[in-house]
């Protein structure tokens, strides 16, 4: 305990409000805060300050564009203290919830003095999907400031990284931060997990009441074993009755319009959904995104779009469809947008982790040879952005790097169109090491982590001395025996 204090008072853990004003008494703690106050030894271990101009600063000297400093709040959904502490304590009062579980039979009512939820939620207003491009989720490298970046390339719908339920009802932070909204994202929808009908329909209740969102998606494809061995996810596919609950319980008449996302079954060769989507309208979905590929699948193989045409077509009338799956091209969209009437849309994942612009090559219907300087102005806008959302002190400034580096695990895939021999790129190719036109994009085609950590060195300055970065996400994982 006293080695933390200890590291607490350490010059590299400078009190905030200090900071935020530059004068050691501006802090209430005075002498018993646990953090340090000494400004001068502050100053003379604080990095170098970067190159630009400040995009948010409430840190003060922290920030590290302490000589230009410049504030742009226009973010929402914030997880509101009073809110995260009646969860902390377990006394939060989900009436709705609550009462609406015992219509349905799955949970006894219990009492509450809360009687003003009705009044507080808004009438529904139903999404028109069709035709709108639909950057979908994408846990980890679908933050704010990338689905800003695709918001400024062309992408008419986003939605926030998958949530679980869990987290979200113990007020865990981290967790919140996950359906933080910018003002640009005029359609926003937030995605959420969960095993149970019960941890549903609150998680359903809070969002309604606390945020500021157009459409809640439940994810019921998630392949990844964590989730799956709670039940959620993928879990769900061999689970109908639970899954009719789950959607059941989280269709309030009064909240936001609930859309599912499903994969084609847990095992290869033995696709259900076609089964399930007469009775999911009936459950109270309003749309359904299905990725044609199995559980045991993950993302290897390509995905099955006859088997998407043929559960759009059986769908009932007022359930929309939406397609998943290799999208990586405006000829790959026009395709399953033609073979099938009945779609309503097509949902971009890692097409847009390796070329954002796909959104402007569907929008102007054509393939464009971008260069390497227009790519690095994109992942400049994404560290400006990432500036704006995580920080501009030395925190935020090594944060926005490990995003940056995670993306960048999937933009050196790209291959420019200038370089190939047949058009377009398949997003299954996985090509020879090659030389770019020019350095920069040779630098960006290359697959190794210390070239990604070059290039974050161009927009974010050198990284710390003892700094290394291995990439999240292992997406292949049709061969192990726990995915049958």
């Amino acid at each position: 305990k006293k080695e933390r204090q200890q590291a607490r008072k350490s010059t590299q853990n400078f009190c905030s409000e200090v900071a935020k004003t530059g004068d050691v008494n501006a802090c209430p703690y005075g002498d018993k805060c646990c953090y340090s106050h000494d400004l001068d030894a502050f100053q003379a271990q604080k990095p170098d300050d970067l190159s630009g101009i400040c995009p948010f600063c409430p840190y003060g000297v922290a920030c590290r564009f302490s000589r230009t400093h410049k504030k742009n709040v226009s973010e929402l959904n914030y997880l509101n203290k009073n809110v995260q502490k009646l969860l902390w304590k377990n006394k939060w009062k989900f009436t709705w919830a609550d009462a609406h579980l015992k219509v349905l039979g799955l949970q006894p009512l219990k009492k509450s003095k809360d009687t003003s939820l009705e009044a507080n939620l808004c009438e529904k207003k139903l999404i028109d999907f069709r035709g709108k491009l639909y950057l979908a989720p994408l846990t980890t490298v679908g933050n704010l400031p990338f689905r800003r970046v695709c918001k400024v390339l062309g992408a008419d719908i986003t939605c926030g990284e998958m949530a679980m339920c869990t987290n979200l009802l113990q007020g865990q932070a981290s967790e919140w931060a996950l359906l933080r909204r910018h003002s640009s994202e005029d359609l926003f929808g937030v995605q959420i997990c969960g095993a149970y009908p019960d941890t549903i329909a609150r998680t359903v209740e809070l969002i309604n009441r606390e945020c500021t969102v157009d459409f809640i998606d439940i994810n019921m494809g998630c392949p990844i074993d964590i989730v799956v061995n709670k039940g959620a996810g993928s879990a769900l596919l061999m689970k109908p009755t639970r899954m009719k609950n789950v959607i059941r319980a989280a269709c309030n008449p009064m909240g936001k319009p609930i859309t599912v996302k499903l994969r084609t079954g847990y095992f290869e060769g033995r696709n259900r959904v076609d089964s399930l989507i007469p009775y999911i309208s009936e459950w109270g979905a309003t749309a359904v995104t299905i990725h044609g590929r199995s559980r045991q699948q993950r993302y290897s193989k390509l995905a099955d779009w006859g088997y998407i045409y043929q559960c759009a077509r059986n769908s009932p009338g007022g359930l929309q469809v939406l397609g998943n799956g290799d999208i990586f091209s405006f000829t790959d969209w026009n395709r399953c947008m033609s073979d099938c009437p009945e779609l309503s849309t097509c949902i971009i994942a890692r097409g847009a982790l390796i070329k954002p612009w796909i959104f402007t090559e569907i929008k102007e219907q054509r393939h464009w040879d971008i260069s390497s300087s227009e790519r690095l102005n994109i992942l400049k806008d994404f560290v400006n952005f990432g500036l704006q959302h995580w920080g501009s002190d030395t925190k935020g400034v090594e944060t926005t790097r490990h995003f940056l580096l995670e993306w960048l695990s999937y933009t050196h895939r790209y291959i420019p169109i200038g370089l190939l021999d047949v058009i377009p790129q398949r997003l299954n190719w996985r090509p020879p090491s090659y030389y770019g036109r020019d350095e920069l994009e040779t630098l960006m085609a290359s697959d190794s982590a210390a070239d990604w950590i070059r290039i974050s060195e161009i927009l974010l300055g050198k990284v710390p001395p003892t700094f290394t970065f291995t990439p999240k996400h292992k997406s292949n994982a049709y061969d192990k025996a726990e995915n049958g």
